[in-house]
């Protein structure tokens, strides 16, 4: 059995493969996003648009207008996040059309947990065996044994028939 551990957070991706307990997973692939280290002010050049609502003219006056920005306000590093959760998603999906796993745990904080699970196919999230909601990046592979649930290698899951 072929289990394939993802540990993310919004800038990198490590995808590690582990075939029995007892080994540390081995590292087969890594994915950065250059672009989640940057500033607010560098995804993002320019303020939205302005609107100026026309304010009706009572006896020739031209009362005071009204101002906005158009669109909601967008973080740019969450916007940054979903596509890098995009492209984590992307990449499971052709490792799976690969048939490189037959299980899959992620590892990511809770957030980008939330993107990971958006973003993901739904061939790929049958596969889906645990989430861990840990920040875990920075762990090294012995150390993410430790965070693996017990039944990861017991070939019928409960509720799975």
């Amino acid at each position: 059995m072929r289990v394939r551990i993802v540990v993310a957070d919004q800038s990198e991706a490590d995808f590690y493969e582990l075939e029995q307990r007892e080994q540390p997973p081995q590292l087969v692939r890594r994915l950065e996003d250059a672009d989640a280290h940057l500033h607010n002010r560098d995804l993002k050049s320019d303020r939205p648009g302005r609107v100026f609502d026309h304010a009706p003219a009572l006896n020739g006056r031209r009362g005071a207008v009204a101002h906005h920005a158009t669109g909601g306000e967008r973080n740019p590093r969450k916007i940054e996040a979903r596509r890098f959760a995009q492209r984590v998603a992307r990449a499971l999906e052709e490792e799976l059309q690969l048939d490189r796993f037959d299980r899959l745990i992620v590892m990511a904080p809770p957030t980008f947990l939330g993107l990971l699970r958006e973003a993901m196919p739904a061939s790929v999230h049958a596969l889906l065996t645990a989430e861990i909601g840990k920040d875990l990046v920075h762990e090294s592979p012995e150390a993410l044994n430790a965070y693996l649930p017990r039944d990861t290698f017991i070939r019928e899951r409960i509720g799975n028939e």
